[in-house]
């Protein structure tokens, strides 16, 4: 599946199923990416001099096969719209 960063995507199942979002990282080695607002997790910090520390909501890695790439489906649409013409 051929997936970049900043591309939209659909979630077919899991916690999340249904949302959209755009990808923030991919992790090729492991097949996982990152989506912006999906599968938000809560990670526990400790205070430092640069950061305060407390609970910090985030996104966690989701695996490639429970997405579906929309970005792709939508440029195959306009090409097949002009053939028709």
């Amino acid at each position: 599946m051929n997936i970049k960063k900043g591309a939209q995507i659909k979630v077919l199942s899991g916690k999340d199923k249904g949302k959209t979002g755009e990808v923030l990282e991919i992790d090729r080695k492991n097949g996982r990416l990152k989506v912006k607002s999906i599968n938000m997790i809560k990670k526990h910090l400790k205070p430092t001099k640069e950061n305060k520390g407390g609970i910090v909501s985030k996104e966690n890695f989701i695996h490639i096969s429970n997405i579906k790439n929309i970005d792709n489906k939508k440029k195959t649409e306009k090409i097949k719209k002009e053939i028709k013409k």
